[in-house]
């Protein structure tokens, strides 16, 4: 029989960050796992499927591509795609749920999806740092996913996110990023040390950095950057002799000679570095200049632009292993420290 109202089980949004193959592949893996559509169940074309969601045909050839890999899809040359499998019980569904849409967070999703491979099917919702938007999506979708992938970073709110975390179950829990205190029992975690991380790069730069007198940290007052950070910064320079200073403003902030700067946003290494052209100083020389998260363009940049930074190819490969292990592992994926010309 073909279906005919499938398309009411569907939709597509367009500001999601889930590829819309995947949003409409789910939605018919849900459909058949709640009995909506049946064994023999005759689908729309791929055209047919183009036309209705506004979608490239190649997006509704990779809806039914995909859903062929699982099992649940079966195909007659000539007659079209139908419901071979309605045994999906053992199907993974994973939510990825991230503070924000970055190259790096793209990197971590990925990574994590090529590992996973078809076993699950993936679901990546956005909360942009908000804790409520992350508490409401967390609530209504508690019983929606085998496993929940969490990177919890707010602007503001979020002291006790444990308690909502908590409400997870355990083995289907996965902290990603950051460790959070006071979430118990057994869980995985793949994670970073921000206070270590930073002091252990800064360590290893040190040679590079006797030859100036003070180091600064480009900190907004209010940032999803975990505060971890500026303890292990102010740390290293208490303990390696360097004056230090944690800056709230850039725009306002003095450059001179003999100084290096630590940025963490992107925005704020364009702005440092438009400035520190207009003040003629020798970058590598006179100044320094250190970036969070390494990307293709600082190698570039300046003749190359120091960085530090973790592995999050390695973060999301750890964090699709522990799904498919069934571990409940605490691993540090440790950042590394890439020296250029800018130091």
């Amino acid at each position: 029989m073909k279906v005919t109202n499938l398309y009411k089980y569907i939709d597509v949004n367009n500001y999601s960050a889930t590829p819309k193959y995947r949003q409409i592949s789910n939605a018919i893996v849900k459909a058949i796992k709640e009995g909506k559509l049946k064994k023999n169940d005759t689908l729309p074309s791929i055209n047919e499927l183009s036309d209705e969601f506004e979608v490239s045909r190649d997006t509704a050839e990779k809806t039914y591509r995909h859903l062929k890999k699982i099992g649940a899809l079966g195909s007659v040359p000539g007659k079209g795609y139908f419901i071979r499998d309605v045994e999906l019980t053992n199907q993974l569904k994973v939510l990825l749920l991230f503070n924000k849409l970055s190259p790096h967070k793209k990197i971590v999703y990925d990574a994590f999806v090529a590992k996973i491979g078809e076993t699950a099917t993936t679901d990546l919702l956005i909360y942009n740092n908000d804790f409520s938007f992350f508490k409401k999506i967390l609530t209504t979708r508690l019983h929606d996913y085998t496993h929940y992938i969490i990177i919890p970073h707010f602007m503001e709110g979020g002291e006790n996110v444990h308690e909502l975390i908590n409400k997870v179950p355990k083995h289907q829990l996965i902290l990603l990023d950051k460790a959070v205190k006071g979430v118990s029992g057994e869980y995985a975690a793949i994670f970073e040390n921000f206070e270590k991380d930073i002091f252990t790069a800064l360590e290893k730069a040190l040679e590079h950095l006797k030859k100036y007198h003070t180091l600064k940290i480009i900190f907004a007052e209010y940032t999803h950057f975990p505060k971890e950070i500026v303890t292990g910064f102010v740390n290293f320079c208490n303990q390696n002799n360097f004056n230090h200073v944690v800056v709230n403003n850039l725009e306002e902030e003095t450059i001179s000679k003999g100084e290096v700067f630590i940025t963490l946003m992107e925005n704020d290494l364009v702005v440092l570095i438009e400035r520190i052209l207009t003040t003629g100083l020798v970058v590598g020389k006179e100044i320094g200049v250190i970036s969070y998260n390494e990307s293709p363009l600082k190698k570039i940049i300046l003749n190359g632009i120091t960085t530090i930074s973790t592995d999050f190819n390695r973060m999301g490969e750890r964090a699709a292993e522990v799904i498919l292990e069934k571990s409940t592992t605490h691993e540090e994926i440790p950042f590394y420290l890439t020296v250029r010309a800018s130091l």
